[in-house]
């Protein structure tokens, strides 16, 4: 087999912290994952700007080597021996490292789907599980072989994925819902595949409002998982944040022998909110649980057991039960009048802590004897926090010379510091996850007439922005980013921001690119998608859809106006990267593009279709998805 590269790890001498890192393609590290070797005395981590995995002794606090990877590093995992380590690298067409870390080679290279991350060894030790964010899917690798062997469909945006303890079922965590967004009913949800037979058999639905699942781990014992992720009150105006009546940041706990859900909790304090759960981590005994909460720089440390025992009285008190278990089934969302007393809080089981000063953004976290770990992405900093001594101050480990951050990169941290925003309850990533994209839902901001949250690419382009859908032209709340984002933030985070902020913002949304659609072929047209390109012109969605942006950025009525629409006529979307920004239509009720072309097309409104054959309009909506 040809390897790209022979010698992986590259010896670093000297006391390497915060000094003599060797800059990679970025400026910035970024870690975003971590993985340790059995007996904790050595840490993996991935950077994902920096394309790299760095080899760190935590006892010594120092980085002893790294790994320069093809494409960002997005996950790892070692074999049960700690002689092999599993890198997955992030790109439209992924690759996934074997290192053979004691002879500091790479020892096999397979090329899997769109944007890979969490890989997941089998139980076995033959089979490595990768989720593919935007092919749907979750590849498995035969590493004797080193080849891919299968492809097993989930819902959306696979992100985060765990094994049951028996080795029979793996739990994938989706990222985003699917269906149409202008129901009550709306969730990501959790597939389980079976292993054996290689195919998903089950779907677990979550409380309706659950979106941005992000982190999924099982317990030591394999009793439960643990699956942390947003819980929107979408449809209730959006008049308070406080409470979590916008967005709360929610754990769910999920039963491996049921394969279901049963208990929702917020992770939030009454009075302070807890932004953007990210990852989970156990201890080895399963005595204690930790979830980083990327938006607000801190930690969780539950107390599970005490969380356990909790539940039934909290259940007998307040909420429905499941007669065959003496547990939540599901705790309620909010009412618009509802009172704040009797929500499912965590109280008494979970101790709140900050990291230490300057360490921002904890996406990753791993726990070895009683020492916990979070990788922290903005400051490129490890935090260690003594468990057994929660209230004395964790450590900052420095993973290479401290970087000033340009404007954009400050603008990527406000956008996903939930800090920003009255008592810390959302950030701007809450409702636009992955870089400014969007979360799926409508939203009643402000007003009685749903809004499917707009993806944020080319919004500086797209002017006017921001605006709500059902708005005429002659009434934009903003034509320009900087109203844009004054606008939102005071609307949506009940707080005003400084103009520094506000222009760091602008040059991170501005600095948005698309990225390379699942549908292209070694990022080109098929054969399909090009006679689709002459079929967009024939039948006129071209003249709408027009220029670089897909945009002619005029309002029309092409028949979609809905009950509380106060108009018909509606802002002409860009179609760049619109296959990943389904629901569509402005209430969001189309749930592919072919219902936009189909059902929702009344009178040929989006293009002169309805004359055209099932393989023509195959090849138009191949052709749309490929943008």
């Amino acid at each position: 087999m040809k390897m790209k590269l022979q010698v992986v790890w590259f010896v670093l001498l000297g006391q390497l912290v915060g000094s003599a890192l060797v800059a990679g393609p970025a400026p910035y590290l970024s870690p975003d994952a971590i993985v340790a070797t059995s007996d904790g005395g050595t840490l993996y981590v991935a950077c994902a700007t920096a394309n790299r995995v760095l080899r760190v002794d935590p006892a010594h606090h120092q980085v002893r080597s790294f790994i320069d990877t093809p494409a960002p590093a997005s996950g790892l995992v070692l074999s049960p021996d700690d002689h092999r380590l599993y890198v997955t690298c992030a790109a439209p067409e992924s690759q996934v490292l074997t290192v053979d870390v004691q002879l500091g080679k790479i020892i096999g290279t397979v090329t899997v789907g769109h944007t890979a991350r969490s890989p997941v060894l089998s139980l076995d030790g033959k089979s490595l599980f990768v989720c593919n964010q935007f092919n749907n899917d979750v590849s498995v690798i035969d590493l004797a072989a080193q080849r891919e062997t299968a492809r097993i469909p989930v819902q959306r945006e696979p992100i985060a994925a765990d094994l049951t303890r028996d080795g029979k079922y793996l739990l994938v965590a989706n990222h985003l819902s699917t269906g149409r967004a202008d129901t009550e009913d709306v969730d990501a949800a959790v597939s389980v595949i079976d292993v054996a037979a290689g195919r998903t058999v089950k779907q677990m639905e979550l409380p309706d409002g659950s979106t941005g699942l992000q982190g999924l781990r099982v317990s030591p014992d394999g009793k439960y998982a643990i699956l942390t992720h947003i819980w929107s009150n979408f449809d209730v105006p959006t008049r308070r944040v406080d409470g979590g009546r916008i967005n709360a940041n929610a754990l769910t706990i999920i039963s491996v022998a049921k394969l279901e859900p049963i208990c929702t909790f917020f992770v939030d304090s009454l009075d302070r909110g807890a932004g953007n759960p990210w990852a989970v981590a156990w201890a080895a005994d399963g005595a204690d649980l930790v979830i980083t909460h990327a938006g607000t720089h801190e930690v969780s440390l539950i107390d599970f057991q005490a969380l356990l025992d909790g539940l039934p009285k909290n259940a007998k008190q307040k909420y429905h039960t499941d007669a065959s278990t003496p547990v939540l089934k599901f705790a309620p969302r909010y009412e618009d009048d509802q009172e704040d007393e009797g929500l499912p809080f965590l109280v008494g089981a979970r101790q709140r802590i900050k990291l230490p000063a300057g360490d921002l953004g904890p996406r990753a976290a791993v726990i070895t004897g009683h020492t916990l770990y979070t990788a922290n992405y903005f400051s490129d900093t490890l935090s260690a926090v003594d468990l057994s001594a929660p209230d004395s101050p964790g450590i900052s480990i420095p993973l290479g010379p401290k970087q000033e951050m340009t404007a954009v990169r400050r603008g990527e941290f406000y956008f996903h510091d939930a800090e920003l925003c009255r008592q810390g309850w959302q950030s701007c990533a809450t409702c636009h996850p992955g870089d400014g994209r969007t979360d799926a839902l409508d939203w009643l901001v402000g007003r009685n007439q749903p809004r499917n949250t707009r993806s944020l690419l080319l919004s500086g382009q797209t002017i006017p922005v921001a605006i709500p859908t059902n708005i005429v032209q002659a009434q934009p709340m903003a034509t320009n980013l900087d109203a844009a984002v004054r606008t939102q933030i005071k609307a949506l985070f009940f707080t005003n921001l400084t103009d520094d902020i506000v222009s760091d913002l602008e040059q991170y949304i501005e600095a948005f690119k698309p990225v390379p659609s699942p549908y292209l072929s070694h990022g080109r047209l098929t054969d399909a998608a090009k006679h689709g390109a002459t079929l967009f012109s024939q039948t006129g969605c071209i003249k709408c859809h027009a220029s670089n942006r897909f945009t002619d950025l005029g309002w029309h009525d092409v028949g979609t106006r809905v009950r509380f629409d106060k108009s018909a006529q509606f802002l002409t979307p860009s179609l760049v990267e619109v296959w990943r920004t389904a629901p569509y239509l402005h209430n969001g009720e189309a749930t592919t593009i072919r219902e936009v072309l189909t059902t929702y097309n009344h009178h040929d409104a989006h293009g002169d279709v309805s004359k055209l054959s099932q393989p023509e309009l195959d090849d138009l909506c191949t052709y749309v998805l490929s943008l």
